[in-house]
């Protein structure tokens, strides 16, 4: 196990730099600078030359892409994630405050697609061809195809505009005012959540109707167990390897889709500021963003291979 998990984290580390060496590339590829359209923001001061080659010096703009990368990694080996140069502020600042809130957000919209797409799934295999099943499986159909920006308008029009029930967007902290954060959380999380719950319903309930019509759980019904004990102890947990490889994936998910969700919901998030950051070709924090996003998927997948183990004892890590 221990080798397993050090050549996972060595490749992990590979995959990290690869992503940085790439998203530096991109950034730079696209047109335009984000000096230019700084000095466009500041219409009441005018740059010289001069000002304009110091600005570019001061952030390290003036010197071959090579050695911009080498500077910035080796920052970020030592913690420095560099200067927004839109914004002003260091990135670790800015990091600092959006980070927690689509990290809140992803976490509870995680919980529930998890909960709710495995109870979908398992009732339909279990009700397999009743009206549960039927119903469940359209609704699942249905929440894969439409877009999370939609439903989350839709949800504005409907809850707030039309019954006055939720507020239109913003973001709360839980910490400051309970209440308030969990009415401007709840369409947010749903929007999020929606494709995770119907994705995961219709994988659990593939899974299970492939272990079911096993011949040992068609033993442990010949011998007289009680469903429950069938359905927890033997039929579930052999169902879960394909269901945790698509939790995995939906980590990556729930990170892409917070950008039209913060935008829709007007919440300070990651995603948020990786928009921006990239409209404004705010080239520091786009790298970090896009950093912060690899490893925490990196990470996610390693759990996920570390827990085919517990949830198949035949799977041996050599």
């Amino acid at each position: 196990m221990a080798a397993f998990i050090t050549r996972r984290l060595l490749i992990g580390v590979l995959i990290l730099v690869l992503v940085t060496l790439l998203i530096f590339i991109v950034m730079r590829l696209l047109p335009g600078d984000p000096l230019s359209l700084f000095i466009a923001q500041n219409q009441t001061q005018t740059y010289t030359p001069e000002q304009i080659e110091q600005l570019k010096h001061q952030y390290g703009l003036d010197k071959p892409l090579p050695l911009q990368y080498i500077d910035w990694m080796n920052g970020v080996v030592h913690g420095n994630l560099g200067k927004s140069i839109i914004q002003g502020q260091s990135v670790s600042y800015l990091i600092k405050h959006a980070l927690p809130i689509t990290l809140y957000l992803g976490f509870i919209a995680f919980f529930i697609s998890a909960l709710l797409g495995v109870l979908f799934g398992v009732i339909c295999a279990l009700r397999r061809g009743k009206w549960i099943d039927n119903l469940v499986t359209v609704v699942a159909n249905v929440g894969i195809t439409v877009p999370a920006f939609w439903v989350g308008i839709l949800l504005i029009y409907l809850f707030s505009l039309k019954f006055g029930l939720l507020p239109t967007g913003g973001f709360v902290s839980p910490l400051d005012n309970l209440g308030e954060s969990v009415l401007k959380t709840i369409m947010p999380v749903w929007c999020l959540a929606l494709f995770s719950i119907a994705s995961l319903t219709r994988q659990t309930r593939s899974s299970m109707l492939e272990v079911v019509s096993q011949d040992y759980i068609r033993t442990a019904w010949a011998k007289g167990l009680r469903e429950r004990a069938i359905i927890i102890r033997h039929t579930i947990k052999n169902a879960m390897i394909p269901v945790v490889t698509i939790l995995g994936l939906q980590v990556s998910l729930l990170f892409g889709g917070s950008v039209l969700v913060e935008y829709v919901f007007n919440i300070p998030g990651m995603g948020r500021l990786m928009a921006d950051a990239v409209f404004s070709h705010d080239y520091q924090v786009v790298q970090a963003g896009v950093l912060i996003i690899a490893l925490v998927v990196v990470l996610s997948n390693l759990l996920v291979d570390i827990s085919y183990g517990w949830f198949d004892p035949r799977i041996r890590y050599s």
